[in-house]
C-alpha cells in the first residue's frame, strides 16, 4: 500500500471536513487515484493501493484568494512527512513556469508586471527551502510564495484571455458563443423576460424525468409546455433536458421497481427519451439527453452499465431527430469523485469512450459548481480552469459550460438538493465577480461554443443553492449585470 504524508501548519489550517475530505491525488496524466484521506489537526495522511508518484490536490487559504484548490508538484512516497505550504508553492511555481513557456511558444506577450512578481515568489520559495528544518518559518515564507504565484498567475491569465479575444474578434465580429441560462419557473421569468432576452440568447428549459413522471404512466409537462412556449415566442434558442439525470436521486421513484433489471430498466428509458423529443419536434434543436452520467449513483448502475445506458440513449435521440445536437452533461469535470474508487474512467476517458462507439454525440457539457460540498468544488483558479478547457478541447467536440456559484452561505429552503455552501464568505458581489473572470475565460477558448447558467431564480425549484441570478426576495443580483455586459460586448473593449 502507498502513503504520503503531509505536515500541516499551523495545527489546525485546514478543515478536516471541507479542505482534506475533498483532496485529492492524480497521477502524472490527470487521472485521479483511488485514496482514502486521513486528515488530522497537524498532518493529512493519505493511503493507496499503489505506490505510484502523484500530485495532491488541496483547498488552501491563501491570503488575499479564499481557498482555491491548489496542487503539490508530482511527488514520490517517502519515509519523511513532506511539508504542505512547501510542496504546493513548489507545485504552484513549476505549474506557473510550464503555462508560460506553453503560450510564449505560442506567440503570446507577457506582461512586465508579470516577471517581477513571478521572480519574487522565486526567491520567497528558495528562502523556504533553505529555512528548513524551522517549520514555522518554512510555512510562512512558502504561504508568501503561494500568494505572489497566484498573483502572477491572474496577470498571466488576464493577458491570455485579453489576447485571445483579439485573435477571436478579428476572425468574427459576433463571438460564436451562446450565452444561455436555466429557466427553472414561469413566475419568476414575467418580471425579469425583458433583461432576460437581453443579457442571454439561449434558454435551458428543465425537462426532467423525475418532475413529469413522478406517477408511471401519468405525465405532466404543463411546465416545460410554458417554457419552451415562452423561448419560442421570443425567439430564443432552446436547450431541453436533462431528460435524465443519473445520480442517486434524479430518476422517478417507481422506476426503483426496476433497477435490478438492466434490460426493462434501458427500455423504461429509452421510451422517456423517444417521447419528450418527440413532444418537442422542431421547436428544441439542442437536446441534453443525460446528466451526471460519470459521477452516476443511481441504482447502484456500475460504469460500465452508465455508457451502455447513455449510448443506448443517445442512438435513440438521434432516431428520433436526426437534426438535434445531442449533449452529455459532465459534472466533477476534474474528476475529484475518483478518490472513491468506484469509477475506473477519468471523465475525459469516460466522453472518449461514447465517442469511439459513434453514437452521435455532438458536444459534451461541463458542470463546474464551484464551492458547494458534496459534488461542487471548492473554486480553482482561473488558470486551473484554463487547463481544465484544453485538457477536454482534445476530444475535438464541441464545449459548453454551465456555471454555478452561491451569493449566499444561508441554507437555501427552495433547493432540490442537500449541498451546502462551503465557502466561508460569499455575497452578491464575490457571485458577480467569479462570473466576470469566468465568462472572459471562458469566450476566449475555441472549444466552448455556449455559456450557461444554472438556473435564473431562487424562488423556484432549482439544485444549488443561492446560486440564482433572481433572489429569493425577487431583486435582480448584480451577477444578471455581469451576463448582460458580456452579452452586450462592453467588456471586449
Amino acid at each position: 500500500m502507498g502513503v504520503m504524508r503531509f505536515t500541516v501548519h499551523p495545527e489546525g489550517l485546514l478543515d478536516p471536513d471541507t479542505d482534506s475530505r475533498h483532496a485529492y491525488v492524480s497521477g502524472f496524466d490527470g487521472r485521479v487515484f483511488p485514496a482514502r484521506i486521513e486528515p488530522t489537526p497537524t498532518q493529512i495522511e493519505i493511503r493507496r493501493m499503489k505506490s505510484d508518484s502523484g500530485k495532491l490536490h488541496i483547498a488552501y487559504p491563501v491570503e488575499g484568494f479564499g481557498r482555491p484548490v491548489i496542487s503539490t508538484a508530482t511527488l514520490r512516497e517517502s519515509d519523511e512527512p513532506y511539508i504542505l505550504a512547501l510542496e504546493l508553492a513548489r507545485g504552484r511555481i513549476v505549474q506557473l513556469r510550464n503555462q508560460l513557456a506553453t503560450w510564449e511558444g505560442l506567440g503570446m506577450n507577457v506582461p512586465e508586471s508579470f516577471g517581477d512578481v513571478h521572480r519574487e515568489s522565486h526567491s520567497l520559495f528558495a528562502q523556504a527551502t533553505a529555512a528548513k528544518p524551522d517549520i514555522p518559518k518554512v510555512c510562512e515564507l512558502a504561504d508568501a510564495a503561494i500568494a505572489l504565484s497566484l498573483k502572477a498567475a491572474e496577470i498571466l491569465t488576464s493577458a491570455y484571455v485579453r489576447q485571445r479575444l483579439m485573435v477571436r474578434l478579428k476572425r468574427s465580429a459576433q463571438l460564436p458563443v451562446s450565452f444561455g441560462c436555466g429557466l427553472n419557473g414561469k413566475e419568476a421569468i414575467q418580471p425579469h423576460g425583458e433583461m432576460l432576452q437581453q443579457a442571454f440568447t439561449s434558454a435551458a428549459v428543465p425537462i426532467e424525468w423525475k418532475q413529469i413522471e413522478k406517477q408511471e404512466g401519468e405525465y405532466d409537462w404543463d411546465l416545460p409546455d410554458q417554457l419552451v412556449g415562452w423561448a419560442t415566442d421570443n425567439r430564443m434558442l432552446i436547450r431541453g433536458g436533462p431528460l435524465l439525470d443519473l445520480s442517486p436521486d434524479g430518476l422517478p421513484e417507481w422506476l426503483k421497481q426496476w433497477g435490478h433489471d438492466f434490460f426493462n430498466l434501458q427500455s423504461f428509458l429509452s421510451d422517456f427519451v423517444e417521447t419528450a423529443i418527440n413532444r418537442y419536434l422542431g421547436r428544441v434543436r439542442i437536446w441534453e439527453v443525460s446528466s451526471r452520467v460519470n459521477t452516476g449513483g443511481a441504482f447502484n448502475l456500475n460504469e460500465e452499465e452508465r455508457l451502455t445506458l447513455v449510448a443506448k440513449t443517445l442512438d435513440v435521440a438521434r432516431q428520433v431527430d436526426e437534426e438535434a445536437q445531442l449533449l452529455i452533461r459532465i459534472d466533477e469535470p476534474w474528476g475529484e469523485y475518483q478518490t472513491s474508487g468506484d469509477n475506473r474512467l477519468s471523465p475525459v476517458q469516460f466522453v472518449d469512450s461514447l465517442l469511439r462507439c459513434g453514437v452521435g454525440l455532438s458536444g459534451v457539457n461541463l458542470e463546474i459548481a464551484a464551492g458547494y460540498n458534496g459534488g461542487g468544488a471548492s473554486p480553482h483558479e482561473l488558470l486551473d480552469t484554463s487547463r481544465l478547457i484544453d485538457q477536454w478541447s482534445m476530444l475535438e467536440v464541441p464545449l459548453s459550460v454551465t456555471l454555478a456559484y452561491p451569493s449566499s452561505a444561508v441554507p437555501d429552503a427552495v433547493s432540490t438538493s442537500e449541498r451546502g455552501v462551503q465557502l466561508e464568505s460569499c455575497g452578491n458581489d464575490d457571485q458577480a465577480r467569479w462570473i466576470d473572470q469566468m465568462v472572459s475565460l471562458l469566450i476566449a477558448k475555441q472549444s466552448v461554443v455556449g455559456i450557461y447558467w444554472s438556473h435564473l431564480s431562487d424562488t423556484a425549484r432549482h439544485f444549488y443553492p443561492n446560486a440564482g441570478l433572481i433572489g429569493s426576495d425577487g431583486s435582480t443580483k448584480p451577477g444578471m449585470n455581469s451576463f448582460l455586459k458580456h452579452r452586450s460586448g462592453k467588456s471586449l473593449s
